[in-house]
């Protein structure tokens, strides 16, 4: 047990010897709820975990057996730092279905696209500079952002997505301070989580603003093949060309076990990438790099997407139409692709603090507070569709609907004098399954 002026009592011996940036990395009271949560009497609308199951067993089976019977010994040895080279081939095919024209030398393959954007992060960010992001934005990029002690500033979104004359005034403001801006960093399909797709003029007048500004665009779209009804608008990169660093994934589309992702960017921030993955990783795994090309060379993987496709969508149907039956005059996203929905809360409910009783009545979801840098999102909560069954939803709208009438009716009994935002200053750090 160590004592510290600044610390108080303290059962880490190393307390003292941390980087001033690990003060940002923080385990919250909602991040241990989610093993209550996970407990199978419990729907949770909080995780986005892909509905692997609707890839055929027999498939996988096949697929790994391929790569073990033809490729054992090179799966299981260390690989390049940028990238298997069939892999990056194979990227470059996916990536023009969104119209992006890119080769495979521009591709650097990485371990999850949340490792793509921490070595952006790392590359760019001093403590203090200034990262603009969406209000809200995904919670992993906020830890991201946080652990490199950067200054994060929300722009305001509608149904179309970011919105210009907001982000303008938001570098102005920036650039009066005196104080760097490293990046934009924007999920512009079925984001996550307001569920929203920044529509195709706007993605023009963002690319404008950011290059006359001089400005990094970050465009990361781990969901943008996961449309319902009609294709997203072409990739900000397709337009941006190098003015934009592109984050892809197959965690949502294939599976998110295998930790492949990659990054399409400038050459001198490539090269920089790699040298940098190489000093974290020494290289991505070759073994999950090998699955993954062999699925989509060997496999209808299209035909597979389109599963995935009209499963989330009558998944998403369900939320949509529970919602509307259960609680009729609270205002939500109706997302045209991915896997989450926004919601916002009567006035007066906290939905960080209301996330116990919630659990208590056998339904989970995310607080709004975790997709904010700041003291925002406690009138909001992000429920997710991807995982529960439509009639595990249906279930699960029911039980939060009766929690929050419940709510509702304690506020108007006792009107509490309590504040509705809660100062945290700290990025909570979730669990895997939740992003």
């Amino acid at each position: 047990m160590v004592m510290t002026p600044a610390h108080g009592i303290s059962l880490d011996p190393w307390v003292e010897h941390y980087a001033d940036r690990s003060s940002g990395l923080s385990a919250s009271e909602v991040r241990s709820l989610f093993a209550v949560a996970s407990r199978p009497e419990v729907v949770s609308l909080a995780g986005g975990m892909p509905y692997v199951r609707a890839i055929p067993d027999e498939l996988m089976k096949q697929t790994l057996n391929r790569v073990i019977d033809q490729r054992g010994p090179e799966a299981l040895q260390y690989g390049s730092g940028q990238g298997h080279p069939e892999l990056r081939e194979q990227i470059v095919e996916i990536m023009a279905l969104e119209g992006i024209s890119a080769r495979p030398d521009d591709v650097v393959v990485t371990t999850g696209s949340q490792h793509g954007l921490d070595l952006i992060a790392r590359l760019f960010v001093n403590p203090g500079d200034v990262v603009i992001a969406e209000a809200p934005s995904y919670v992993g990029a906020m830890g991201v952002f946080r652990s490199y002690e950067a200054d994060v500033r929300h722009v305001q979104m509608d149904a179309d997505g970011i919105i210009p004359q907001a982000l303008t005034e938001a570098i102005g403001q920036a650039r009066s301070e005196g104080k760097p801006i490293k990046m934009i960093y924007l999920i512009p399909n079925f984001h996550n989580p307001a569920g929203v797709t920044l529509s195709a003029s706007r993605r023009l007048e963002v690319l404008d603003i950011a290059h006359n500004e001089g400005i990094l665009v970050v465009e990361d779209n781990p969901y943008g093949l996961l449309w319902f009804d009609q294709p997203a608008p072409p990739a900000m990169r397709a337009a941006g060309g190098e003015g934009v660093i592109y984050l892809g994934s197959f965690s949502k589309t294939f599976g998110p076990g295998l930790r492949v992702g990659w990054v399409v960017a400038p050459h001198g921030i490539r090269e920089k990438l790699v040298l940098a993955s190489e000093a974290a990783v020494l290289s991505p795994s070759s073994f999950s790099q090998l699955v993954v090309t062999d699925y989509f060379q060997r496999s209808d993987w299209k035909a597979q997407i389109d599963t995935f496709r009209e499963l989330y969508r009558d998944r998403r149907d369900a939320m949509v139409s529970a919602l509307a039956h259960e609680l009729p005059t609270i205002e939500h996203t109706s997302p045209s692709g991915g896997f989450y929905l926004w919601l916002t809360l009567p006035d007066g409910l906290n939905s960080k603090e209301m996330l116990p009783r919630a659990v208590t009545e056998l339904v989970a979801y995310t607080p709004g507070t975790a997709f904010f840098a700041d003291d925002r999102g406690a009138e909001n909560i992000r429920l997710a569709f991807c995982y529960p069954t439509p009639e595990d939803i249906t279930e699960g709208v029911s039980r939060l609907a009766k929690v929050i009438r419940e709510e509702v009716e304690l506020i108007e009994t006792f009107e509490p004098s309590r504040s509705n935002n809660p100062r945290d200053t700290h990025v909570e750090s979730p669990p895997p399954n939740l992003t």
